[in-house]
């Protein structure tokens, strides 16, 4: 009974010394996080309405809140009685082991600074970096995440991003399609640039600013080749690729042109 009435007392000393602590640091703890819920809230709105880049709102209010969040658990601690400059110290020494053993994030954390910094993309930006080519989705602290032609999502440390050479095919608001279209040599040629020209300027999707052109390419073993070269938007790209080939090929056909075959389907043919 002693025994127990010396814990009861114990107790209560413990409760009577750290328990005001404790209760304050929890008030704290739950009136800090609804500060910065706040404070987060009113950067968000005060970033949409200063029309601030999309990648770099987010960026900058993840690393906001962890910040504002590391800020109210020292302040938490301390209020428990912790001595902060002990906290500090081991915190330090602790950054040092895991900044050691984490170089390639710190690395990746940096890189995602510098693509912020100088913006050498936006999300929604189509991009080929790393061997990657797709739409840029999200920026990441310490990745870039890209959708893939195939809609696959692809995950790209920015350190590699930073520090590597990038291709925005977005950032000019235009991009040139690359096509070859081959003809015989007997056809005129200037009558096959006429066809394969109006194909293209009869495509509401090709843009007339840089004007579509058609230039004879190459004198290949078995044909006239010529480069047909429509710009369009960047999200319209595929669209006028896979339309540019087809359009030729009924084009040239209702004008009587050849398109001659490549020489194994003609070997083939002969056999």
């Amino acid at each position: 009974m002693e025994k127990a009435q010396e814990w009861m007392n114990y107790g209560l000393d413990l409760a009577k010394e750290f328990g005001p602590k404790l209760l304050t640091a929890i008030l704290i703890y739950i009136i800090g996080s609804w500060v910065i819920k706040r404070i987060i809230g009113a950067a968000r709105n005060v970033m949409s309405k200063s029309k601030y880049d999309e990648s770099l709102q987010r960026f900058l209010l993840n690393l906001t809140t962890w910040a504002l969040k590391v800020f109210l658990i020292i302040i938490v601690i301390s209020r428990l009685g912790v001595d902060v400059t002990t906290f500090a110290a081991v915190i330090a020494a602790a950054g040092l082991a895991i900044g050691l053993a984490l170089q390639g994030s710190l690395s990746n954390f940096a890189g995602g600074v510098l693509l912020m910094i100088f913006k050498p993309y936006r999300i929604g930006d189509l991009i080929e970096a790393q061997g990657v080519l797709g739409v840029v989705k999200e920026i990441e602290i310490f990745t870039t995440k890209l959708i893939t032609p195939e809609n696959k999502l692809a995950i790209v440390p920015n350190g590699a991003l930073a520090n590597g050479n990038i291709v925005n095919y977005t950032a000019e608001g235009k991009i040139r399609v690359d096509t070859v279209i081959g003809v015989g040599y007997g056809e005129d040629i200037k009558k096959t640039k006429e066809v394969l020209l109006n194909v293209l300027t009869s495509n509401p999707q090709v843009l007339q600013d840089p004007a579509p052109s058609v230039n004879v390419m190459e004198l290949a073993d078995s044909s006239v080749n010529f480069a047909v070269r429509p710009f369009c938007k960047p999200e319209d790209y595929w669209d006028v690729y896979f339309a540019t080939y087809e359009n030729c090929k009924i084009a040239l056909d209702n004008a009587g042109i050849e398109i001659p075959y490549p020489h194994s389907v003609e070997i083939h043919k002969e056999g």
